[in-house]
């Protein structure tokens, strides 16, 4: 195994998603949960840099650290959170999810170390926003609307969910 910059930097971003991502899990605060996912995501983005996909990165950091960031927190502003009572967690549940992670990990080394695919020429570097963009509207146009149908009712869903409380709120007084 050879430690270049490039293994360097990928070791680095994923270990703070790695490290974002149980950060996610386990804080109690949820805009300290929020900023967790961003350096999850923006790790993220710094992968998809060392893959030679700069598209992608931008669009990770564009909707995801942004645009979804900041939904997810108007959705946790806007909504009441009186449930404080947390369940615990004995030392046996948390040692054999660690053992699991631990096994999990372990097999997923092994299987890439013994994994041996031939190289294949590739042009990485060439036109990669055009190659999207043909892939998307061309093959893919279909589950590409369907999918911005499905944002247009989760954000028409989410409206009609916080205006319920408001009008149950104004009941009550």
């Amino acid at each position: 195994m050879t430690f270049s910059g490039e293994f360097l930097a990928f070791m680095s971003l994923a270990l703070v998603a790695v490290i974002g991502g149980v950060l996610l899990l386990n804080l109690t605060k949820v805009v300290h949960m929020v900023v967790a996912l961003v350096f999850t995501f923006v790790s993220i983005a710094g992968i998809y840099v060392l893959l030679s996909a700069e598209f992608l990165a931008a669009v990770q950091i564009l909707i995801y650290s942004g645009a979804i960031t900041i939904i997810m927190l108007f959705g946790i502003m806007l909504t009441r959170h009186n449930d404080t009572s947390e369940p615990k967690t004995g030392r046996w549940r948390k040692l054999l999810l660690f053992l699991g992670v631990l096994g999990f990990a372990f097999a997923v080394y092994i299987g890439i170390y013994n994994l041996d695919l031939p190289a294949a020429p590739n042009d990485l570097h060439v036109n990669n926003t055009e190659q999207i963009g043909i892939e998307l509207y061309s093959k893919f146009i279909i589950p590409f609307e369907v999918t911005s149908v499905l944002l247009l009712v989760a954000l028409i869903g989410s409206i009609v969910l916080a205006k319920k409380d408001d009008e149950k709120e104004a009941e009550k007084e």
